[in-house]
């Protein structure tokens, strides 16, 4: 057949909808959805929510695409796209996590900044028992760092890495995790959006390469009750006018060598750090793994090379000074999650709001830190709600559509635990 086109956005549940298309579509052009999806919950129930217009008709929206953004696919004859959303009348759609990351790159471009996102992914590899269960993947001799047949017996990552290479991905790093089957995939620093358009490709890549050999691999925050979580870590910084790393205050890095950009990027991240959960890590099975002592961004706080912390400074400077916000698991829209951190940390820096002392605890058995996220998804939308200022910046109409899907999911998962709580998820994350 000819090549066909598979154009694609990320939805508010971090889900990828998309149409097949035919080969006359490959170049500058669009096609249409019903705006409603925004409306839709993970379990196909479809609620009116603020901007979906569920009860005035199901409208039309429109996504549209770039010739260049174009490009080959893990799929024989097909290329894939991702565009942005418009409304019925051309106008850009508020609903668009993608729009909102455009925007927040703007708002610090205002600043003479642009900044530059790198992703780190977990996730563990699930497959079906006998009687159609889904169980941890059979890796019996993983280990944390673990590479080659005893961490992957069926070598689908290696698959993942050769189809990584064919579409062009810069990828930095596969590796196995602390709990078996856990693996991290990293791909390098880039362009906010384009690192953000090459991750929502990868993980859904790489969750369909794994379908093939019987693996469900998920993204979802806490899949396995007695096992780890599963993060996003978000790592940025920022080029300035000269193409230098803005947040470099000299060859080395750490609490001991920030320069004031820094320093106002860490007093927004701790001022906002309670709304920012409820955009970041925004289900129910989140909270299960946003605990004290579990590595996962759970306090308010913040310190050098120090995994027990939301958000570390990296020990490097010059061109590879970074902060890492560890506090985002990939339940939420990526476009949404890098656009609400970059959002907060530009609000530290204009409000100049105070950055509290540096954590010194070991973040297992003593904790500087008195203030944490919220408990569970029903308190963190309560957070996300008071921050008003967070709102307005990510966008308030997004914000309050997200709001609105996950009070009702919040009330869709009360009853649920262990396996229905997962697979109420797994297939979607």
């Amino acid at each position: 057949m000819k090549t066909r086109l598979r154009a694609m956005f990320c939805d508010h549940l971090s889900i990828m909808r998309g149409k097949y298309l035919p080969n006359s579509k490959i170049g500058d052009d669009s096609t249409r959805f019903c705006r409603s999806v925004f409306g839709t919950h993970y379990d196909k129930d479809l609620l009116d929510a603020p901007g979906a217009m569920v009860k005035q008709g199901l409208p039309d929206m429109e996504l549209r695409w770039l010739h260049d953004d174009i490009r080959d696919s893990w799929h024989a004859s097909t290329r894939v796209v991702l565009g942005d959303l418009y409304d019925d009348e051309g106008e850009p759609l508020a609903l668009c996590p993608r729009r909102a990351l455009k925007r927040a790159v703007a708002d610090w471009q205002k600043h003479g900044l642009t900044p530059k996102v790198g992703i780190e992914l977990e996730a563990f590899a699930l497959q079906a028992d006998d009687r159609g269960r889904l169980m941890p993947y059979d890796a019996p001799g993983g280990v944390v760092y673990g590479t080659g047949p005893f961490a992957d017996p069926l070598r689908f990552n290696d698959r993942i890495w050769a189809m990584a290479d064919d579409m062009g991905f810069s990828l930095d790093m596969i590796t196995a995790e602390f709990d078996s089957p856990q693996f991290e995939y990293t791909l390098t620093f880039d362009d906010a959006v384009k690192a953000v358009d090459d991750i929502v490709l990868f993980r859904l890549m790489a969750r369909e390469v794994a379908l093939e050999y019987g693996i469900v691999l998920t993204f979802m925050p806490k899949p396995v009750a007695e096992a780890g979580g599963s993060g996003m870590h978000l790592n940025f910084s920022f080029l300035d006018e000269a193409g230098g790393n803005a947040l470099s205050a000299g060859p080395r890095g750490g609490p001991e060598h920030m320069n004031d950009l820094a320093r106002g990027c860490l007093a927004g991240l701790m001022h906002h750090h309670k709304g920012l959960a409820g955009l970041i890590a925004p289900t129910a099975n989140s909270y299960m793994r946003l605990q004290p002592g579990t590595l996962s961004g759970y306090w308010r706080n913040w310190g050098g090379d120090h995994r027990n912390v939301t958000t570390r400074i990296s020990s490097e400077g010059g061109a590879k000074a970074r902060l890492e916000h560890r506090t985002a698991d990939a339940s939420a829209n990526p476009y949404t999650a890098v656009a609400a951190v970059l959002q907060a940390a530009r609000l530290g820096v204009e409000n100049t709001y105070q950055l509290p002392p540096m954590e010194t605890g070991d973040g297992f058995d003593r904790t500087d830190a008195r203030e944490g996220t919220a408990v569970d998804l029903k308190g963190a939308m309560d957070d996300l709600e008071r921050d008003t200022a967070l709102a307005e910046a990510v966008g308030a109409e997004l914000v309050a559509s997200h709001v609105f899907m996950k009070r009702k999911e919040v009330r869709k998962t009360r009853d649920l635990e262990g396996d229905a709580m997962r697979d109420f998820y797994v297939h979607f994350i």
